[in-house]
């Protein structure tokens, strides 16, 4: 319930699909948890469910037309606009995703989303085909990239016959994302320096070693961490990803870089998030000139890289130390070890053997450590969840010391 605060006001976009009844009964618990609800409807929504029923729900007038001189007098695009404290988009279509993405702002609701600067959240709705096509997908990458949030749609039986993913989520889930975004900023004294993705170690000018990583899970956490308020600096290896908006970005190509910009930069910080893949090994020798093929075997011969993390722990000064467990066996064993061995204060590890685990994906399935023996077996769910889950635990490490 918000009746404890002021009220705050949300702006709730319907756009065309069949889950607008569901957008009738999330109107309805967010004035009961104490929202004063502005409902902006697209033509295509208006052919399910009318205005007068989000209008009964809502008590506000139900804006409809970017060029209608009546609501402009009464609501006006940029004063709506202005007025969020969170804008909502529920259900959202794979056209109005895309037209965001594409900055196009077109109708009313497209035009007052490009004008607010409130918290933004998208809950997706649709076909199963369409949800997973590429475009679809790279558009909903590239709007959490600039801080846009997502509900991850249900599973279930679809009005176009279907079975699978694309149903929207249930109003009271869509309620609780709500309420988790409009969380005072618990991490506002924070200063934390995450690490991520790959290094890249050079053989010659043209080959290197390296791993999987994609750096997704550091990208996460920054981004989760900005959310709630905490100044972030970001060291990442070689990655495809766009840095988190606020995010200080420091890229590195190699684990020795990698080594001396957390050093330089631990002094500054409150936390240490090690979630990069640093490379363990090195080549011995670097060659200047291209190596070329030839039909003897060829031997790489390897030298072991510093250990960022145990080096951190020996010299952690009272800061909190978070470490990444990357196991194909023995989880909680390996997990346990690696805790201790390096003097970390919390481990996440995950079965990178496991279906929707590990490197590159989107999703992940992880277990939680801390020093006190508390153990947190996380089910799977997308990285920008699980950093959430992360700064929860830590928070909670952090106010038990």
């Amino acid at each position: 319930m918000v009746s404890d605060r002021k009220k705050l006001t949300a702006v709730l976009g319907v756009t065309g699909g069949i889950a607008c009844y569901k957008a009738v009964e999330l109107a309805r618990l967010m004035v009961k948890d104490g929202f004063a609800v502005r409902v902006i409807m697209t033509h295509g929504a208006r052919e399910f469910v009318t205005p007068l029923t989000f209008q009964t729900l809502s008590g506000n007038p139900v804006a409809t037309d970017t060029f209608d001189l009546t609501q402009e007098s009464e609501i006006g695009h940029i004063s709506l606009a202005d007025s969020a404290d969170i804008f909502v988009i529920a259900p959202a279509t794979a056209n109005v995703i895309s037209k965001i993405a594409a900055g196009i702002a077109d109708n009313l609701l497209t035009t007052v989303l490009m004008a607010t600067r409130a918290p933004v959240l998208i809950a997706p709705a649709m076909n199963i085909h369409m949800y997973e096509n590429s475009i679809l997908q790279e558009n909903i990458r590239k709007l959490r990239r600039v801080g846009y949030h997502f509900i991850e749609p249900a599973e279930g039986f679809l009005a176009c016959g279907y079975e699978g993913k694309g149903r929207l989520p249930e109003p009271e889930n869509i309620l609780e994302e709500i309420q988790r975004l409009l969380r005072k900023k618990d991490l506002a004294d924070e200063r934390f320096l995450i690490t991520a993705g790959p290094n890249r170690e050079p053989i010659d000018p043209v080959r290197y070693i390296s791993n999987r990583s994609s750096g997704k899970m550091g990208y996460a956490l920054a981004r989760a961490g900005l959310n709630r308020g905490a100044a972030v600096t970001l060291v990442s290896g070689p990655t495809a990803l766009e840095p988190p908006a606020g995010a200080r970005l420091i890229p590195v190509t190699t684990a020795a870089e990698m080594r001396r910009a957390v050093l330089e930069e631990f002094p500054n910080c409150t936390t240490v998030i090690m979630a990069a893949a640093v490379s363990d090994y090195r080549p011995i020798e670097y060659s200047s000139t291209k190596m070329k093929r030839g039909k003897i075997p060829l031997e790489l011969r390897l030298e072991p890289n510093p250990d960022i993390l145990k080096e951190l722990g020996a010299i952690k000064d009272g800061k909190l130390l978070v470490g990444f467990a990357a196991e194909s066996e023995n989880l909680a064993a390996n997990a346990k070890k690696k805790l201790r061995k390096k003097n970390l204060d919390m481990i996440v590890a995950n079965d990178v053997t496991q279906e929707g685990s590990g490197f590159d994906g989107d999703t992940n399935v992880a277990t939680i450590v801390d020093r006190s023996g508390a153990s947190r077996a996380l089910p799977l769910m997308t990285k920008d969840e699980l950093a959430d889950q992360i700064l929860d635990h830590l928070l909670a490490l952090k106010s038990r010391r």
